[in-house]
């Protein structure tokens, strides 16, 4: 078997930036890494669809609910660690809100590197792209539901526009040694 592959999970709450730095981040992967994945977590939503495993329904909300939500992120990382198993690289852009599914991850994938990206409120509430905190929707992690924050990241940052997100990026490349 060849070389494990390095799974990086930017980790965060809506709008802090994890998907913008992640993404980024994938493309000077790629650099180097031609066959590095990238899976974002709205993305992995959209292509699981509709389907509650435990329920076998059919249901938009059935996604949301916390027996969905941590179904889903094991089943993301275990297709993680058997991609990384195969020497891909993969980049993941996901809320994961449980500390149990991380904790897994630095239990269960050999090259694990957790990028917890933070933002003050206030930035949240500013950016707001898809309308979560000012629309009064419910079940928003990080608002009316838990969000478990990250302890053990390899790298946390501070994301409220202090630094351009290529600058973040250009740290991030030399702190796993990339080049």
């Amino acid at each position: 078997m060849g070389q494990t592959g390095t799974v990086y999970f930017f980790t965060g709450l809506a709008g802090a930036g994890k998907t913008t730095i992640g993404s980024l981040f994938y493309e000077r992967l790629k650099e180097q890494s031609p066959e590095a994945v990238l899976f974002d977590g709205d993305q992995i939503r959209g292509a699981a669809g509709d389907f509650c495993p435990s329920t076998g329904v059919i249901l938009k909300e059935e996604r949301y609910t916390t027996e969905a939500r941590r179904a889903g992120a094991y089943s993301t990382f275990r297709t993680c660690r058997n991609l990384a198993e195969q020497g891909k690289d993969v980049v993941v852009c996901s809320i994961s809100m449980y500390s149990d599914v991380r904790q897994w991850n630095r239990e269960n994938i050999a090259n694990y590197r957790e990028i917890y990206v933070k933002a003050s409120r206030e930035t949240l509430y500013r950016r707001d792209q898809k309308k979560l905190y000012s629309s009064g929707v419910k079940n928003v992690v990080g608002v009316d539901l838990p969000y478990d924050e990250p302890g053990h990241s390899h790298v946390v940052i501070q994301n409220d526009g202090q630094e351009t997100p290529q600058e973040i990026v250009s740290r991030l490349v030399t702190e796993f040694g990339l080049k």
